[in-house]
C-alpha cells in the first residue's frame, strides 16, 4: 500500500509539472486566432509574403553589420501579438562586446523601454562569458548562439532594437524573432520587463538590489546573478547572503527569505557547475573568483498585487580563526554571527562592530558582511508597458574589470 501511495503521489506531481511546462495550446489543435510571423534581415518588416526577396530568393540578406554607435530596429510591428522565441548569433562574442551591445524592447508605443539590458546578460551570459547550456527559458547549444523562449505579449505593438555601444564594428549579426499576430487580447496578459544592475563594490551591510521596488501588479519571473569575488577575501566563501523578496507593502522585513546564495539555486554547501530547467550555475571559476548562476520561479510562482522588491545580502564565511585574520588585516568586513554547530551566536549591531577575537565567543564558522562586484539581470511581468526602473548603466560600469 505504501508503494502504491508513493506511485500515486509521484504521478500527481509529474502531471502538475507537465501541466506547467505544456504550452497553453494543444499541438494538434488549430488556432484561428494566430498568424505566425518571423522578423529577420530576410524580412525585416515581418510582413506576409515578403520574406527572402533579395537575390531572387537565394539567401540574399541573412545577416547585417552593426557599426560602432549604430542602432538597428529588428522588429517594429503593430497590433496585438505574442513573441514566442528570439534567436541570435554574432561573430564577436567577447565579454566587451556582449556587455556593450544594448538590447531594448518597447511595448505599445511607449517612449521608454521595458527591456534595456546588455545583450549577453539578457541571454544568460553572466560576466560576459559564453557557456553551452539550455533551460526552460534560454539556450546556447554550443556556446555560439543566444536563444530566448519567454513569451512576451503586446497589445498595440512592439519595437525591438539593438545598439552597438562599443568602439568597434560588429560585422555579422544574424537573428530571427518569432511571434504570432493574434486577434484577441486578454486583460490578464502582462508585459515582459527586464532590468540589469551592477555594483563593482557593494556597501558593507547593504543588500544588493536584484530588483529595485516596482509598483503595479505582476510576477517576478527570475534572475541571473554574476559575482566577481573581491580578492581581499582570498578564496573564502562569498555565498552566505540570503535572497529576500519584499511584496505588497513589505517595508523593513520581507515576506520571503532564503537561506543562502547557493541554496537559492537549489544546491548546497558551496557551488559548482550545473544547469537544469529552473536553476543552475554556468560559471564557477574559482581561480579567477567568478560565478554566474540563475533561478526561475516557474514551479513556485511569485505574484505581487501592488509592489515588489528583491535583494541579495552580501555575506561570506569561513572558520572563525581565518576570519579573525581578515579582520586584523583591515579587510572591509562586519562580523554577523558565529555558527558553532550547536547554535548561532548573533553579533551584528548597526552601531558597533564586533571583534571576533573577544573573549567568551564560541569557535566555529563566522559569517560576515563583505564587499564584492555583483551584477544581475532580473526578469518580471508587469501590468504596465513602459519603463519603471532606472536607465541602463553606462558602458564604463558595464565593462569595468571584465576578464577575457
Amino acid at each position: 500500500m505504501r508503494k502504491l501511495a508513493f506511485i500515486l503521489v509521484y504521478a500527481v506531481i509529474c502531471i502538475a509539472i507537465h501541466a506547467q511546462q505544456t504550452p497553453a495550446k494543444n499541438l494538434f489543435e488549430f488556432d484561428n486566432n494566430s498568424s505566425p510571423r518571423w522578423s529577420s534581415f530576410e524580412n525585416i518588416t515581418a510582413e506576409k509574403g515578403k520574406a527572402a526577396m533579395e537575390n531572387n530568393g537565394a539567401k540574399g540578406h541573412p545577416s547585417n553589420g552593426l557599426n560602432a554607435g549604430e542602432t538597428k530596429v529588428l522588429l517594429n510591428t503593430t497590433g496585438p501579438g505574442i513573441i514566442n522565441r528570439m534567436w541570435f548569433t554574432i561573430n564577436d562574442r567577447s565579454p566587451e562586446m556582449l556587455r556593450s551591445l544594448k538590447l531594448e524592447i518597447f511595448w505599445d508605443g511607449s517612449r521608454s523601454p521595458a527591456v534595456a539590458v546588455p545583450f549577453g546578460d539578457f541571454f544568460g551570459m553572466g560576466l560576459g562569458k559564453t557557456a553551452s547550456f539550455h533551460n526552460v527559458f534560454f539556450a546556447n547549444p554550443e556556446g555560439r548562439s543566444f536563444q530566448c523562449v519567454i513569451q512576451m505579449p503586446f497589445k498595440k505593438g512592439v519595437r525591438i532594437q539593438l545598439t552597438n555601444e562599443s568602439k568597434k564594428r560588429l560585422s555579422h549579426v544574424f537573428f530571427d524573432i518569432d511571434f504570432e499576430k493574434i486577434t484577441a487580447w486578454k486583460n490578464s496578459y502582462l508585459y515582459f520587463h527586464s532590468y540589469w544592475n551592477r555594483d563593482t563594490a557593494t556597501a558593507l551591510g547593504k543588500d544588493f538590489e536584484l530588483l529595485p521596488k516596482i509598483n503595479g501588479k505582476g510576477r517576478f519571473l527570475g534572475v541571473h546573478i554574476g559575482i566577481n569575488s573581491n580578492p581581499v577575501y582570498k578564496h573564502y566563501w562569498w555565498g552566505e547572503g540570503e535572497v529576500k523578496m519584499f511584496l505588497d507593502g513589505d517595508t523593513k522585513f520581507p515576506t520571503l527569505a532564503g537561506t543562502g546564495s547557493e541554496d537559492y539555486i537549489g544546491t548546497g554547501w558551496g557551488q559548482d557547475l550545473f544547469f537544469n530547467d529552473y536553476a543552475g550555475c554556468l560559471l564557477a571559476n574559482k581561480d579567477e573568483a567568478g560565478w554566474a548562476f540563475y533561478r526561475y520561479h516557474v514551479p513556485d510562482p511569485i505574484y505581487f498585487k501592488t509592489d515588489c522588491r528583491v535583494t541579495l545580502q552580501q555575506m561570506g564565511s569561513n572558520s572563525k580563526e581565518k576570519v579573525i585574520e581578515l579582520q586584523k588585516s583591515g579587510a572591509p568586513m562586519i562580523p554577523v554571527a558565529i555558527d558553532d554547530q550547536v547554535s548561532i551566536t548573533p553579533l551584528y549591531k548597526k552601531d558597533t562592530i564586533a571583534q571576533l577575537d573577544a573573549q567568551g565567543l564560541p569557535g566555529g564558522f563566522a559569517n560576515f558582511y563583505r564587499s564584492d562586484d555583483v551584477s544581475s539581470t532580473a526578469y518580471f511581468y508587469l501590468n504596465k508597458p513602459g519603463a519603471v526602473l532606472p536607465s541602463l548603466q553606462p558602458i564604463p560600469i558595464r565593462i569595468a574589470k571584465l576578464k577575457k
